[in-house]
């Protein structure tokens, strides 16, 4: 019997879990890194949750939002790409910024991923293009940043670990111009270091 959801308090959280009490029961489940962000100890939390079984273990996995969990499941459907990778997708990028990217046909975007190389990317978008659903008002900030050459930014400073959030912030106090791409990492990362 698979487990939707999941209704309880905040017990723990790591950068990538949380465990919630549900009826004196802690129940860890791998998490997006931007949705354990919103989340704190003591917390009454209501999550979305998709059961991973496999012959050796049982896996947990939840959403703040029913468009995230919805994601990680098309996204676990195609050919070479597990639990682990759609997870780290959605920390990478939050599902309107993953889906905008899908649906754009964005493989470069989707090769930022750790874990995602150029074949698992375009298979991705070959097979979920259509499927996926862009956000209502069109692609959001992350997805298509004003300035072209911050997407490459955002997607370098959260492979380092940074939270989209923090990413999105070091690239907009940046100044324009026509940096290379690790230079531009240099100046951010002298920003987070202030």
């Amino acid at each position: 019997m698979p487990i939707a959801r999941l209704r309880g308090t905040v017990e723990e959280k790591g950068d990538d879990w949380v465990i919630v009490s549900v009826g004196g029961i802690g129940m860890r489940a791998s998490m997006p890194t931007s949705a354990v962000e919103l989340l704190e100890p003591g917390q009454r939390a209501a999550l979305f949750t998709h059961l991973h079984v496999r012959e050796d273990a049982l896996t947990l996995f939840a959403f703040a939002a029913e468009d995230e969990l919805r994601l990680f499941e098309q996204l676990i459907e195609v050919n070479g790409v597990g639990p682990k990778v759609a997870l780290a997708m959605l920390s990478a990028l939050d599902a309107p910024a993953l889906a905008s990217a899908i649906a754009g046909g964005r493989s470069d975007l989707l090769r930022k991923v750790p874990g995602v190389g150029q074949k698992t990317a375009e298979r991705i978008v070959l097979e979920l293009r259509e499927k996926v659903a862009p956000p209502a008002g069109g692609v959001t900030r992350e997805a298509a940043p004003s300035r072209p050459h911050d997407a490459d930014l955002i997607a370098a400073l959260t492979a380092l670990g940074y939270t989209q959030a923090e990413a999105i912030d070091a690239a907009s106090r940046l100044p324009d111009g026509d940096l290379l791409l690790e230079e531009r990492i240099r100046q951010a990362l002298a920003l987070f270091s202030r």
